[in-house]
């Protein structure tokens, strides 16, 4: 199980109201793997994901021993974005990077995660015409919070690692309220 992806499932089925969701959808005719794939069929539109959860250095690819952030990703979404062309043309596409940690960097260093996501979204809205929504940082912080507030609503179980998670630590954080409060009195 990769927790970030059972994040992203979680968004795209709760939040985005998706009536199916995959992860790791592998793409034989593209030669690849896309990590999330959402569908909501009322609106017809997709959802295509990448997840990278590098907590200790951010967004960070290498190969060869140096930083490939910028030809890694849009390798990646050069194929997201062939095969839901190919396959869902009629679909309004949406596709993105969620991140939770891209570093802060002096303009100039090396390693700028900041500017290889700005040269990501420029690489595929150039050939594609495609925007690249980048759910990083504060962002994704949000987007977390958004799935938290849906967990403390529900009563019932709920099946997905991410939402049961984030339901036993609202009513935790309810109960310990409660007991706090009953014994300060």
């Amino acid at each position: 199980m990769n927790i970030g992806e059972e994040l992203v499932a979680a968004y795209l089925q709760h939040i985005k109201r998706c009536e199916f969701t995959q992860q790791n959808l592998y793409t034989p005719d593209v030669q690849g793997e896309i990590d999330v794939v959402g569908i909501d069929l009322s609106r017809r539109s997709l959802y295509v994901c990448e997840v990278a959860i590098h907590l200790v250095t951010g967004l960070l690819y290498t190969k060869g021993s140096q930083p490939n952030n910028v030809a890694k990703l849009t390798e990646k979404f050069s194929r997201d974005i062939e095969y839901a062309q190919k396959y869902f043309p009629d679909y309004k596409q949406h596709f993105m990077l969620w991140c939770p940690i891209i570093r802060h960097s002096k303009e100039g260093a090396v390693l700028n995660q900041e500017r290889d996501i700005r040269q990501i979204g420029e690489a595929i809205l150039a050939k594609y015409d495609v925007s690249i929504e980048f759910v990083v940082n504060e962002d994704f912080q949000h987007r977390i919070d958004e799935l938290r507030q849906y967990a403390r609503g529900k009563t019932e179980e709920l099946k997905n690692p991410v939402l049961r998670l984030l339901q036993i630590e609202e009513a935790l954080q309810k109960h310990l309220g409660k007991k706090t409060r009953g014994v300060a009195q």
